[in-house]
């Protein structure tokens, strides 16, 4: 251990004439211990609510939509999905139609988004599969009455429990003397899901494309959208590119980034806002430091004078007071890392804190720690507490020991 290393701890293992200093010491240690715990669990919630709802947007959406330009129906959907066999970097491709229409249940009737799907294929398959809560959406493909998968929220709002026969009514219906009327068609639940968000399962039903296109009055070979399951999520921008140049002109592709961006958008700005505001207790934490420095400098300028009498350098004196503080920054840090990160874990695990999920469209707070987030905070506290110990170390090291010693 070196010298400036010893007096350093010596110095912070206050006496009893010294607890005042040690008081404060401690309260610098506190100081910032409390902004690290604070900024790692404000960060955590952030990534949090980030992750939560970006694993259940994918959950219930396509990674990339390829639609008409013009908006009008995909004919031949079969032909431009063999255009993307073998691709790389797509993992699984399904024909899509969208619609609105008004579901009529047993006790209250609304508006929803009716997606019809191919449920032979993988990448329709395995996103449908894991929400199913009740019933088997493998069941849409029965003969007779078709059927439809409904949102849990849906069901409990609408009374339409499993099995149960409900009716789907498409506003643009076929032709009459009296104009275009209303399509109606009854479909038997076969199925209820639970993806999480609340608004998703209180809005979507799902039925098989060939109920679709009988709703909604389009042939065999049109479909509204094809949508594609990638490899990598975060390059969806680049492969939504790929895929539309292999797709032609006339088709627009359309990403889970463009359609979620107002919201990703936001929580990333207020990710950096949190760390500026919060981090603020971290740079008011190290006012303590220097407060702690100073009265140490005050109390221990005979030694000061005698060290450097005895030959002690400028740079050694300096050095002694930066670890100090230093120090009080090292322990401040690790206690409010390992608090913040142990904080964060008990409030994501036991979901101590619950939300509204028509409000938040998820029902409780999610906290997700990651260790960039928490090396960075460590990082930046231990920086500030070490550019606050600047201005008491040089005023150390400046202290002339003739004066000092003079009335001793």
């Amino acid at each position: 251990m070196n010298l400036e290393l010893f007096v350093a701890r010596r110095y912070l293992k206050a006496k009893r004439k010294q607890a005042v200093i040690s008081v404060i010491t401690g309260i610098a240690v506190l100081g910032v211990a409390a902004g690290v715990t604070a900024l790692i669990i404000a960060l955590a919630l952030n990534t949090g609510f980030q992750v939560e709802l970006q694993s259940r947007i994918l959950g219930a959406t396509s990674h990339v939509s390829l639609l008409q330009s013009d908006g009008r129906p995909i004919e031949g959907f079969s032909g431009l999905i063999d255009k993307f066999h073998g691709m790389e970097g797509v993992e699984g491709t399904a024909p899509t139609i969208y619609g609105q229409v008004f579901f009529v249940g047993a006790v209250q009737s609304q508006g929803i988004e009716l997606k019809g799907i191919d449920v032979t294929r993988e990448a329709t398959a395995i996103e449908m599969f894991q929400r199913i809560v009740a019933g088997d959406a493998r069941n849409l493909l029965l003969p007779g009455v078709p059927g439809i998968v409904i949102g849990k929220e849906l069901s409990r709002k609408t009374g339409a429990g499993l099995n149960s026969f409900v009716r789907v009514i498409a506003p643009e219906g076929e032709l009459s003397p009296l104009g275009k009327l209303p399509h109606r068609q009854s479909f038997k639940v076969m199925a209820i899901f639970e993806s999480g968000l609340w608004d998703f399962d209180a809005n979507w039903a799902f039925v098989s494309l060939s109920s679709a296109q009988q709703l909604f009055h389009l042939k065999e070979d049109q479909v509204t959208a094809v949508e594609f399951r990638v490899r990598d999520i975060y390059r969806a921008a680049e492969m939504g590119r790929q895929i539309e140049r292999r797709a032609g002109e006339q088709y627009q592709a359309l990403t889970w980034i463009e359609l979620n961006k107002p919201l990703f958008s936001a929580l990333r700005l207020e990710k950096l806002a949190m760390f500026v505001a919060i981090g603020l207790i971290v740079l008011v934490a190290s006012l303590n430091i220097v407060t702690t420095l100073i009265m140490m400098v005050m109390e221990k300028h005979k030694d000061i004078a005698i060290i450097t009498a005895m030959g002690g350098t400028s740079r050694m004196i300096m050095s002694v007071f930066v670890l100090q503080g230093v120090i009080i920054g090292v322990i401040g840090t690790t206690v409010g890392a390992v608090l913040g990160t142990v904080t964060s874990w008990f409030l994501n695990r036991y979901k101590i804190i619950h939300l509204a999920p028509d409000v938040y469209s998820i029902p409780y707070v999610p906290f997700y720690s990651r260790w960039q987030d928490v090396v960075a905070v460590c990082v930046v506290a231990i920086l500030v507490s070490f550019l606050a110990t600047l201005y008491p170390a040089r005023s150390a090291a400046r202290l002339d020991p003739i004066e000092a010693l003079r009335y001793e």
